[in-house]
């Protein structure tokens, strides 16, 4: 795979924006194709990108092909815990409305669509945990589509955001990752994250500047 070109996400297109939800989806069954796992194919970019996006456009980076378009995406905020009080007044109360648990019962889950489980972790969203963010201020998301992987260049995406938190003057960073995601966890320790916490659903991982 060749080197892919790195620039800033456009927030005026709303085509763009549908981008990143879909790369999600296509990405969100631990780096997998998701398609067939949500009958709902905008839910967890609900969860996991949109609000970067929308409130956060300055800290989203695209990889994109030699026609623009984009292939991976590196989102996140520099102050986790100021964007979760933005994300509590601005965003989960339409999204909660948008996808109430009455309409995405747990029960539901044994057509084996995984939809009522990303809705209960809407409804429950608790945010960063604050021992966490003391260190580690800031997180970020990031995926590519399996065209894009290779070549360095999910690590030049992650290093362009790393660069952009550094100007803020932030201490450190930190993402969770599922503990299923060998590769993930693997990239992360040679770029120099290191465990903060363990979960029973698998790590978050921080890295000091």
């Amino acid at each position: 795979m060749s080197a892919l070109r790195i620039r800033r996400f456009d927030p005026t297109n709303p085509a763009e924006t549908d981008r990143l939800y879909e790369i999600c989806l296509k990405t969100g069954d631990n780096g997998q194709d998701a398609t067939g796992i949500y009958r709902d194919p905008h839910l967890i970019g609900t969860l996991y990108v949109g609000q970067y996006a929308r409130f956060a456009p300055e800290f989203c980076f695209v990889l994109v092909d030699e026609n623009d378009e984009v292939v991976g995406y590196a989102v996140g905020t520099p102050d986790s815990v100021a964007f979760d009080r933005t994300l509590e007044k601005h965003w989960w109360p339409q999204a909660r409305a948008t996808y109430p648990r009455e309409k995405y019962p747990l029960s539901d889950m044994r057509d084996g669509y995984r939809d009522p489980q990303l809705v209960e972790s809407l409804h429950t969203w608790s945010g960063s945990r604050p021992e966490v963010c003391e260190d580690f201020p800031a997180h970020f998301h990031i995926d590519l589509l399996p065209t894009a992987q290779g070549g360095g260049n999910g690590k030049r995406l992650l290093l362009r955001l790393l660069d952009e938190f550094r100007t803020t003057g932030v201490p450190g960073v930190h993402l969770g990752v599922s503990g299923k995601n060998k590769r993930a966890v693997g990239f992360y320790g040679r770029i120099g994250f290191e465990e903060v916490i363990s979960e029973p659903w698998g790590y978050i991982l921080g890295m000091r500047f």
